[in-house]
């Protein structure tokens, strides 16, 4: 009979965490290549509207469960949590500097959110393209940082 161990805990949490880096990341990308442009040069940010009434739903679940296996993981990494205020190794330092990804990452939605989206219009449009590419960057290095475990973390 097949048992579930700790390995295959491990490679079931990371399968999701990577399936959530997937959608959220590849969605930024499409949006700030694909869409973005577009909606800028038209000036028109109904089309930035559109996507995202087309990714949240697929969108915003990816980001909670990446979220919640990569506390998940982090704990694996780093087990005493107070090691990722103040990190003494390199796989500590990975994860310091994906919670701060995490940080800028949640500050720049909550501020797309309610400050830029409620008055969204083509005079305010290059203030969304830069949340959008600033989104986009924090989940690429996400993933770079992500990387970096495979090879022991920040030096």
């Amino acid at each position: 009979m097949w048992s579930l161990d700790s390995s295959h805990v491990y490679l079931i949490v990371l399968g999701f965490h990577l399936l959530g880096a997937t959608v959220w990341t590849g969605g930024h990308l499409v949006l700030a290549i694909g869409v973005l442009p577009g909606a800028l040069r038209a000036r028109d940010p109904t089309r930035l509207a559109g996507f995202e009434r087309a990714f949240s739903p697929l969108g915003i679940p990816a980001l909670l469960l990446q979220v919640a296996t990569g506390l998940w993981l982090a704990l694996l990494r780093a087990p005493e949590w107070t090691h990722w205020i103040a990190p003494t190794t390199a796989g500590e330092r990975a994860v310091t500097l994906k919670l701060a990804c995490l940080a800028a990452t949640v500050t720049l939605a909550l501020s797309a959110q309610f400050l830029v989206l409620p008055t969204l219009d083509a005079r305010r449009l290059p203030l969304m393209a830069a949340h959008i590419v600033g989104v986009t960057l924090l989940s690429v290095l996400f993933v770079l940082l992500g990387l970096s475990f495979r090879v022991g973390g920040i030096g």
